[in-house]
Formats: C-alpha cells, structure tokens, sequence
C-alpha cells in the first residue's frame, strides 16, 4: 500500500509581510538566480497575481511568464515586481 503526499505550496505558508521577507533573505543568501525568480513567483500567488502584476505595471500574463520556471526576466521586470510586492533590499559587506 503506498500513500499519496500532497504538493507542498510554499505560497499557503507566505502569510505576513516578516515570514515574506525571510523567505526572500533566504534565497538571496543562496545567490541561485533561479530560485530568486521562483520565490517571486510564490510571493506573487500569496499576494494575489493580479494584484502585483496592477502594482507592478505588467499585464497579469506577462508576469506568469516573467515568473515562470525557466524564464529569462530583465532585471527591470525583477525591480518592478520587487517593488510591487512592497519589499525593499538590503546590501552589506560580506
């Protein structure tokens, strides 16, 4: 007899603002440029993906593509959802 696990959404779990803001940390500290975009993907569907892609100026398609597994986004298209998802960054010296 085998058991079926569910699919785990990460997105369920981004509930408030902090618990956003550390996951991101997270993924920058691991500097994989794949998962950054993912992350936003998963920030995005736990703020609502036609509310940032309003915010961000993009059409609600082009911010599914700009996010999608695979994609190549400007760095542009980054800032603007970054900007959107009302997070800001941080730089220090390592």
């Amino acid at each position: 007899m085998t058991e079926k696990l569910l699919d785990f959404d990460i997105a369920s779990h981004l509930e408030s603002d902090e618990m956003i803001a550390e996951y991101l940390s997270q993924v920058f500290a691991d500097g994989d440029s794949d998962e950054l975009i993912r992350a936003l993907g998963y920030i995005a569907k736990a703020k609502g993906m036609a509310s940032i892609a309003d915010k961000s100026g993009l059409g609600r398609e082009s911010l599914y593509k700009a996010l999608s597994p695979g994609s190549k986004p400007r760095f542009d298209t980054i800032f603007k959802v970054i900007n959107a998802l009302g997070v800001r960054l941080h730089v220090e010296p390592v």
